[in-house]
């Protein structure tokens, strides 16, 4: 790309205003950035963890300036978070395609014309190797995703190979996170007891809008595996998908349903509709970067000890606006060629990107001092580390 041609030549061409043929060395940092990083980690107590927001307050935040938005976002994001610290995912489609659901955005669907094959469950090695292959090149998070309208409809043998997975997965000293459609609790728990750290199933838009998006399970059926999920003690990863045709009304009522959960999810994917070909959302215009951000830095105010992962769609960023979206408190990105069978951002495309901006990876199991802290106070020292 030739943003990434001109960021290289960048990083070591010579400085006009110094005079100096090198980048200088890195130094730490002073007494006063110190001061200045622990009194923006103690403004933690004015951005708490509240889970009574109104629908009037959500929609106050969502449509101030935006410029406003998006101070207030990062510095909620401080409060719990190092600034600098963007967590790699990766994501692997472990079952593709022939799903029986009707989401009008996904070319897995089977209702769809949309060129993709149904093949069957990828053999452990083959996600083993693709897990290593990412912990290798920087990923600290492995997500694994199944074409399946839920586990009980696969039955108990494919469902064993999976537990196989998130166990090997997890031995590999890798956060593990699967998305398999609805499940039971006793699924949940099998999951959880093979070391599963997260469990993603989003709500994609508000319940209003739902029915115009999916007619084959309905917005409760997507609520209670959340119940179930979290009854498991599993940490939820919940979010959506701009784009679909939706309303800023929407995207509010999205925002609250998932601020006023009886405990935010730890993770909020944020995704912009990435059209699939043969779906009947494929002529849908791209998402305007500014709504993306808006989107973003709101979740960020409203949760603000959650993980805000910049998700699908961010292929068609340019890298200032993906840093507007980590200054408005996204904190992660899912890096590797595909997001299950949509193009993304490859690996040296977002090395060159973190080296230009100064961002750092995060560690497995890592939390901000001011996320710990709450979690502990929520769950118990048990998961206090986990990320």
């Amino acid at each position: 790309m030739v943003w990434r041609r001109r960021l290289m030549t960048a990083e070591g061409s010579d400085h006009a205003s110094t005079g100096a043929a090198t980048r200088s060395p890195a130094t730490a940092p002073s007494s006063s950035q110190v001061g200045e990083a622990r009194a923006v980690a103690s403004a933690a107590p004015h951005f708490p963890i509240r889970t009574d927001w109104t629908v009037d307050e959500v929609r106050n935040v969502y449509h101030q300036p935006l410029g406003n938005l998006v101070l207030q976002a990062a510095l909620a994001h401080r409060a719990y978070f190092p600034p600098e610290q963007v967590q790699r995912c990766t994501l692997l489609s472990i079952k593709t395609g022939g799903c029986p659901e009707t989401c009008t955005y996904c070319s897995q669907s089977s209702a769809y014309k949309t060129g993709v094959r149904a093949e069957p469950l990828l053999p452990l090695e083959t996600v083993l190797e693709q897990a290593r292959r990412a912990r290798d090149r920087g990923s600290t998070r492995f997500c694994m995703g199944a074409a399946w309208r839920g586990v009980s409809q696969v039955g108990p043998r494919q469902f064993q190979r999976v537990l196989e997975m998130v166990q090997q997965v997890r031995a590999l000293g890798m956060e593990v996170c699967a998305t398999l459609g609805l499940l039971t609790a006793e699924q949940a728990r099998a999951l959880k007891a093979a070391g599963l750290t997260a469990y993603n199933h989003n709500l994609d838009t508000s319940r209003a809008f739902y029915p115009q998006i999916v007619s084959t399970r309905t917005y409760d059926d997507r609520l209670e595996t959340l119940r179930v999920v979290r009854d498991a003690g599993i940490h939820v990863c919940c979010g959506g998908i701009l784009g679909l045709g939706e309303s800023p009304d929407d995207r509010i009522a999205l925002l609250h349903t998932l601020a006023t959960l009886q405990q935010h999810p730890e993770s909020v994917p944020v995704n912009a509709l990435v059209p699939n070909r043969g779906t009947p959302l494929e002529h849908q215009q791209p998402v305007p970067v500014w709504e993306l951000c808006r989107t973003i830095a709101t979740a960020r105010v409203l949760m603000p000890a959650s993980m805000v992962r910049l998700s699908a769609g961010r292929v068609s960023l340019r890298p200032a606006e993906q840093m507007l979206c980590f200054v408005a408190g996204a904190n992660s990105i899912f890096t590797g060629d595909k997001l299950l069978t949509t193009p993304n951002n490859d690996r040296d495309t977002d090395e060159v990107m973190f080296a230009a901006f100064g961002l750092q990876g995060k560690p497995p199991f890592a939390m901000g001092d001011a996320a710990r802290t709450h979690a502990a106070a929520s769950h118990g020292a048990e998961v206090a580390t986990s990320g």
